[in-house]
């Protein structure tokens, strides 16, 4: 982090009253820390994006087309009639204010068009004045405003501030969901240019490597052979990983910060382990070597494309069905978005575990299983030797994920692991998890450095709560299955509540897993295993 950031006690020096000026006056202001840069021209060009350019968002001057405005609302027009939820979401809004206290940003910096009742309204009002009778006729007055220049840029600095998690969905009582205001928002944005670093490039890396860091098919398999070198260390055991193997019942797919950052290698350590130990006919694969797909925060024709790349390597291969690691965005845009992308995948086989014969029916149409569903079951019938002890330094609660939880509900099968592999687990209170579970302030493509402050004031709601158990219980770990999270986490604790580290729920399970023919001392971070500390007879 910058050496100039604000102090913790200067960001919580939050007003919530509201302010004394009119909403329809456009008032973003481009300060350091509170938004993201734009693409790099090299990653729009290889993504064929429309009005490529360099530019800045500070700048004053965009160097939009000439007909931007035009553009701009011949695309709101064509996704009013393609999509009827746009449409129904910006007409049905009584602006109760039910969610206005929901959003983490507006929670961590005060600005009221950071509450997702305003936040659309910045796009609802150009919608009423150009697409609704009473805009065209009384305008100001029918909440309406002409689309400007200086619009445009509020639009690109609120909806960038939207992490598309959706928790003022829950909350409200038409059930709104403001995310995909924000998506269709982003969409108009990208019409015209505008769009930021942290989503383009990874998309575009996406494109020419597979994954989002850009690893080559080369380094891809030369990080597989360093982490298998360590687990042999570690465990005395020679395990495998095979790489496009042809013919394998199952396509592994994990996103790519699994096997490349850190605390996620731990997390895909905890992978090899578990597949290795109850014999997995499977394999990862170079081309589909990533999870992730930021094309879900950028548009919804870039989200398909990648999403594509999943399925279209599974054919290739020729597996039965594909098995989905710790990932966020993944798992939204595979169970909400699927169908409609690039499905049903008929060509696969409806899942069933090759280990306890669990037919996984959810999956029946995505053929994609997660894979704290399929270490749930294994643990469910027995199938794993597990050691809670091993992890007993640890104290561990569990943050969950914005796109699982509240996307998939996925809530039930990461505890149930987590309570065979640790002694120690607590929950933090309840209407900050499960389906009402606070964001990281990051997700979305909002993680970059750059957008540090905000970063910090999103994520303050998800620190306060893991601050609750640390000083309740003495929680230290914070355990969770989105790779954004393990990026985001760290430094957001280490600024909020320091102490408390991060971990995905698969290197717990690593560190807990008996291997046959095993001689650890060890657990995945190097550190002693808790009953190699005890004096042996």
């Amino acid at each position: 982090m910058a050496d100039d950031k604000l102090k913790p006690e200067e960001i919580l020096n939050v007003s919530y009253e509201p302010a004394d000026r009119d909403w329809l006056t456009p008032t973003a202001v481009f300060r350091k820390g509170t938004y993201s840069y734009s693409a790099p021209l090299k990653h729009q060009k290889y993504l064929d994006l429309p009005n490529q350019r360099e530019w800045n968002p500070a700048d004053a001057d965009w160097k939009l087309p000439e007909n931007w405005k035009e553009i701009i609302l011949e695309g709101m027009g064509r996704l009013l009639k393609r999509h009827r939820s746009f449409k129904l979401y910006l007409d049905i809004c009584v602006r109760c204010g039910a969610c206005a206290d929901k959003c983490h940003y507006f929670l961590g910096s005060g600005d009221p068009k950071n509450m997702p009742v305003l936040r659309a309204e910045l796009l609802r009002s150009v919608y009423r004045r150009y697409f609704t009778v009473a805009g065209k006729i009384f305008g100001r007055l029918a909440g309406a405003r002409d689309l400007t220049e200086d619009v445009l840029k509020e639009w690109f600095y609120y909806f960038f501030q939207c992490s598309e998690c959706r928790r003022c969905s829950i909350y409200c009582p038409y059930g709104i969901d403001t995310c995909e205001i924000t998506m269709m928002a982003r969409e108009l944005l990208n019409l015209v240019g505008c769009n930021i670093q942290w989503v383009v490039e990874p998309a575009s890396n996406c494109f020419r490597t597979g994954n989002h860091l850009g690893i080559p098919p080369h380094a891809f398999k030369q990080t597989f052979e360093f982490a298998l070198d360590e687990l042999k260390d570690l465990t005395g055991i020679s395990i495998d990983a095979p790489i496009n193997r042809k013919g394998a019942e199952i396509l592994f797919v994990a996103p790519s910060a699994d096997y490349f950052a850190s605390p996620h290698w731990h997390t895909f350590l905890g992978y090899l382990m578990l597949f290795h130990e109850i014999g997995l006919d499977y394999t990862w694969s170079t081309y589909a070597s990533e999870g992730g797909n930021f094309g879900l925060f950028h548009s919804s024709e870039l989200a398909k494309r990648l999403n594509n790349k999943i399925y279209a390597e599974a054919r290739r291969l020729g597996v039965k069905w594909i098995l989905g690691g710790e990932c966020g965005h993944m798992w939204r845009t595979i169970h909400q978005y699927m169908d409609t992308f690039n499905g049903p995948a008929d060509f696969l086989e409806e899942p069933v575990s090759p280990i306890t014969g669990t037919k996984f029916d959810n999956a029946r149409s995505t053929k994609m299983v997660h894979i704290t569903e399929f270490t749930a079951d294994l643990i469910k019938h027995d199938k794993l030797k597990l050691d809670p002890a091993r992890n007993d330094r640890w104290k561990v609660t569990f943050h969950d994920s914005c796109n699982p939880a509240r996307a998939i509900g996925l809530f039930a099968e990461p505890r149930y692991i987590l309570q065979n592999v640790c002694n120690h687990f607590f929950d933090m209170p309840e209407n900050t998890i499960k389906e009402k579970t606070f964001c990281c302030g990051s997700g979305a493509g909002l993680g970059a450095d750059e957008n540090m402050e905000m970063r910090l004031r999103g994520g303050f709601p998800r620190a306060h709560a893991v601050k609750y158990v640390k000083e309740k219980h003495g929680v230290n770990m914070v355990s969770c299955l989105c790779a954004i999270d393990k990026a985001s986490l760290p430094p957001l604790f280490e600024y909020w509540v320091p102490g408390v580290e991060v971990c995905g729920v698969h290197e717990l399970v690593g560190n807990a897993l008996v291997m046959k023919g095993e001689t650890r001392t060890a657990d995945l971070r190097g550190e002693p295993l808790a009953q190699a500390e005890e004096p042996t007879a």
